[in-house]
């Protein structure tokens, strides 16, 4: 008989688990996802952040006054890495979990490796940061929406880990640069900000500068620029529907200083009164009267036809 503080173990795999108050802590087998035995395919589990349990660890955390949801810090003692990770079901064998491949990798776990399991309750994120680790995933047109997509598989985020999505049958891998407000998270139910970092071996494309041309002999020759005589209207030469040409024509000559009349300001001007001034009133023509006596009909007629006219 086992003692009410132990669990009880496959007989090939002993290992002891103490049960803590309101804790749960204890140590397994692990092995990834592609080992787990049953006809289901389990592929899902590879592409979020949850780990497969076995039944005895769901007896022992309803026994205890945990907070849900589940949250379990992963540590693998030989390397002193740790990750955390939420559980997905109670289906594994007796001493066994399953883990995502990223998941042991981060751990650097190997098949059958031992990780130590502890209950945690982390706080909600509000903010996280994230590094691509290849370019390539600038190729997705909106690399949020897709991320906020594949994050619903998790249940928490610990700085320095690198994720695994799945896009259109691609796996890219991202490294969390970041999380507020502590270096691991919850991501259940939560709204947080997310922000990328530059990919990992991104380089700015180069911009070439180009260079003016060098300008022409014609261009050079200082012979060909006009002197600067000032604003001359109608200088340009016009030219002839029939194709003569025509005469030349002198320019007209510049106008003189003296010659622009000066306006003449308005002396009686007062502030807030609007004087309408009219000086291109056209002046009505005199019409001049003709003194000449004039008879009304009194021309004579013209016929296109001669006729013999009898007296």
């Amino acid at each position: 008989m086992c003692s009410s503080k132990f669990f009880s173990f496959n007989m090939f795999e002993p290992h002891v688990g103490r049960v803590f108050q309101n804790r749960f802590s204890t140590q397994y087998r692990c092995y990834s996802v592609s080992m787990l035995a049953g006809p289901n395919d389990r592929s899902d589990v590879e592409k979020g952040g949850k780990i497969i349990m076995p039944p005895s660890a769901l007896d022992q955390l309803s026994r205890l006054n945990i907070t849900y949801p589940m949250l379990f810090k992963l540590t693998n003692k030989n390397s002193d890495r740790m990750t955390h990770c939420g559980v997905l079901e109670f289906v594994a064998d007796e001493g066994i979990c399953y883990l995502p491949h990223w998941m042991m990798q981060n751990l650097l776990l190997e098949e059958g490796g031992l990780v130590q399991v502890e209950s945690v309750n982390l706080m909600v994120a509000t903010y996280s940061k994230f590094q691509p680790q290849s370019p390539d995933f600038l190729d997705i047109t909106n690399p949020k929406a897709v991320l906020e997509n594949a994050l619903r598989n998790f249940a928490c985020l610990t700085t320095g880990d690198v994720i695994a999505i799945n896009y259109n049958e691609k796996i890219y891998e991202l490294r969390v640069m970041e999380t507020k407000p502590d270096k691991a998270v919850s991501i259940i139910e939560c709204d947080m900000n997310v922000d990328f970092d530059a990919p990992l071996g991104y380089k700015e494309p180069e911009r070439h500068m180009q260079r003016p041309e060098e300008p022409t002999e014609e261009e050079t020759d200082p012979s060909n620029y006009e002197m600067d005589i000032g604003f001359r209207a109608f200088t340009g030469s016009g030219n002839r529907l029939d194709g003569k040409k025509k005469g030349i024509e002198p320019s007209p000559a510049p106008l003189d200083p003296s010659d622009i009349k000066r306006g003449i300001p308005n002396y009686d001007f007062k502030i807030g009164r609007i004087t309408f001034i009219r000086n291109s009133r056209q002046q009505p023509r005199k019409i001049e009267t003709v003194t000449s006596n004039f008879i009304a009909f009194s021309g004579e007629g013209q016929s296109l036809r001669k006729k013999d006219r009898k007296p």
